[in-house]
């Protein structure tokens, strides 16, 4: 996972975590929110990044 995000995406995973972690025990109802936004956001990307990558025959 390291050779894929660097240290950096891996310390920006490990935020966003602490982040959703921190409003669950706020509030769990936003906190659950939040974690299905960013899973949808994360799909969404995962999208966008394979489609450029067949547009550039990558894939």
């Amino acid at each position: 996972m390291r050779d894929t995000l660097g240290s950096e995406g891996i310390a920006g995973v490990a935020v966003v975590l602490i982040a959703v972690g921190i409003l669950t025990v706020h509030d769990p109802v936003v906190g659950a929110g939040v974690a299905v936004l960013l899973a949808g956001l994360a799909l969404i990307a995962k999208g966008i990044a394979d489609s450029t990558m067949r547009a550039f025959g990558l894939k």
